[in-house]
């Protein structure tokens, strides 16, 4: 479990970036962190892992409370990947940018090369293990930092703007990809603007403003409330805008993805879903 408990933090140009933000994550939970540019998303999630340490409030991971432990160790448990790659990304292949934390962490050989493998498979980067991950695409470069996390099993996966630099066809795969970590149990956390993935996706939604938390709850409920995702800065999902638009024709309001948009409007047309 993480438990984040009324912490501020403020940055040395005297920017306070976070202003007493409480919150409780379960083990096995789904979360998307969302908010406009500024609103201290970011911010938050980097306390988790233990990046930063909070200037008042605690952060416990996993009874860890993170102003007492290194990042080296929360790294076991917390995998963060960044929104920029090139921020992550180091080695000269592939291949040994995602053993490198293995190795780190003392793993053997035999174990680093399977891994290695797997993940590589995992995220269709095969063909890629003697390349330099600086010769590849925004989207691949993000794909490898991913790869690179994923390889030691962290019980915990932080994801900020995990879309950035995919096109739609590796957005449904990471959606999928997502949504098997999380039935495996893993804590997954997303920080993202794409709120088209996250109304597909579904997860708890936390809509922050200000360095605070303006509301938090269930996908459906958040994301087709229109006065809190505009103080948020946050447009309703376009599926949320059509029903809005059509609740007085008996649709229910609550509905954000296309998925469950087309089996209500085929089942009032008298089609199968």
């Amino acid at each position: 479990m993480i438990k984040i408990d009324d912490i501020h933090f403020t940055y040395p140009n005297g920017i306070e970036a976070l202003k007493g933000v409480s919150l409780d994550i379960q083990d096995g939970e789904f979360l998307a962190i969302m908010g406009q540019n500024g609103a201290g998303k970011t911010t938050l999630v980097k306390h988790i892992n233990g990046l930063f340490k909070p200037s008042k409030g605690t952060v416990v991971v996993d009874d860890l409370e993170t102003t007492k432990v290194s990042v080296a160790t929360l790294a076991r448990k917390v995998g963060f990947v960044f929104q920029n790659p090139d921020h992550q990304l180091f080695s000269e292949t592939v291949e040994e940018e995602v053993s490198f934390a293995l190795r780190n962490f003392g793993y053997d050989e035999s174990t680093i090369n399977e891994r290695v493998t797997w993940a590589l498979n995992l995220l269709d980067l095969t063909e890629y293990r003697k390349v330099s991950p600086f010769m590849l695409s925004g989207g691949e470069r993000k794909r490898v930092a991913l790869a690179s996390v994923l390889a030691w099993n962290p019980k915990i996966v932080i994801l900020d703007e995990p879309t950035i630099g995919q096109d739609n066809q590796q957005k449904e795969r990471l959606r999928q990809f997502i949504l098997q970590l999380n039935r495996q149990g893993k804590t997954v956390i997303i920080v993202t603007h794409d709120i088209e993935f996250v109304a597909e996706c579904k997860p708890r939604v936390v809509l922050m403003t200000q360095g605070r938390i303006l509301a938090q709850g269930e996908a459906e409920k958040i994301l087709t409330n229109y006065d809190l995702v505009n103080q948020a800065s946050v447009v309703l999902p376009q599926i949320a805008q059509l029903f809005t638009n059509l609740i007085g024709k008996g649709v229910p309001a609550e509905v954000i993805d296309v998925y469950d948009a087309a089996k209500i409007l085929l089942g009032r047309l008298g089609e199968p879903a």
